[in-house]
């Protein structure tokens, strides 16, 4: 089969392995045959071994995360899913699938769930790591309201387009950060305020905001402090607490580690076939030119997401 691997980290390493060895099936394990896979910055942060606590690659590691697919195969203990059904989620080698960046991968039952009903493939692929991630902040970890208020920073991205939408179907204010130039897509997510970041400071437009969810970190994570209100909360998916600025403002911070799972993925199936959210893809790419989509996704403002398609 052919799968994109790297054989060592660092910058544009990835292969095209067009005789990568095909995943072998184990017990509590499913054989998908995949028609898309989602690209994350966090695909190419693996690439640069960021996530690899030095350690060197002792063999090619197929990478990638999300995908939408179809169940080739099912190993002994697997109940919920037969042959020919249509599934997404995350085959990422870390959390001990075989890779996405693949025509077949090798994925826990956990990890997956039903493919939304009305998302082709593209749409499909292009949730999982996104669409967790927002649920699972702006639902349980900030357990947002009603009438409350949040300041989403970058809300074009993936992760920033799905809370936004998230955060207006639970009824909330929803400020966000983003280029002028996005300002109708932002509008068109459900925005009510939106911050040109280059040309103006959101902590002298905005203030007494019930929760902050930062997907931009550094400075920008730092000066999100001043927005909230006592008693407030601010995620972020880049930045770990910082306990000198929570003591100074009185506000309560999280770092956010997603764990994709099928509970959370079936929930994403629902709002997007009730229409509640809709992502947006940026641009396709095919599996061949897999190096290109992970450096478009690295090195340009993305609007939603970047997907490869299957040849």
């Amino acid at each position: 089969m052919k799968a994109v691997q790297i054989l060592e980290y660092g910058e544009d390493v990835v292969e095209i392995n067009p005789n990568a060895e095909m995943p072998s099936l184990s017990s509590g394990k499913l054989l998908i045959k995949v028609n898309a896979a989602g690209v994350n910055p966090f695909d190419w942060k693996v690439t640069l071994g960021y996530v690899s606590q030095g350690k060197t690659l002792s063999s090619p590691m197929t990478i990638g995360g999300d995908f939408a697919g179809t169940v080739s195969d099912v190993g002994e203990g697997v109940d919920r899913y037969r042959r020919g059904d249509p599934v997404y989620g995350s085959g990422i080698v870390l959390s001990g699938g075989s890779g996405a960046f693949a025509e077949y991968l090798i994925t826990g039952e956990h990890l997956l769930s039903e493919k939304p009903k009305k998302a082709n493939d593209i749409e499909a692929a292009a949730l999982p790591l996104v669409g967790v991630s927002a649920l699972d902040v702006i639902s349980n970890k900030m357990n947002l309201k009603k009438g409350q208020k949040i300041l989403i920073h970058g809300g074009s991205g993936g992760i920033g387009s799905m809370a936004i939408q998230i955060a207006k179907y639970l009824g909330a204010y929803v400020a966000t950060t983003g280029r002028k130039g996005k300002a109708d897509y932002l509008k068109a997510l459900g925005a009510n305020e939106i911050i040109d970041y280059r040309n103006e400071k959101f902590e002298e437009r905005l203030s007494d905001f019930d929760a902050v969810f930062d997907t931009v970190g550094g400075d920008t994570y730092e000066r999100s402090f001043q927005v909230l209100k006592k008693g407030g909360m601010i995620v972020s998916m880049l930045e770990q607490p910082d306990k000198e600025l929570m003591e100074k403002y009185g506000v309560n911070a999280l770092g956010q580690f997603t764990k994709i799972n099928s509970e959370d993925l079936k929930k994403l199936a629902e709002l997007y076939d009730q229409g509640i959210i809709t992502i947006n893809i940026d641009r396709t790419f095919p599996l061949d030119k897999a190096g290109d989509a992970l450096k478009y996704q690295r090195e340009s403002s993305v609007t939603g997401k970047v997907v490869i398609e299957m040849d």
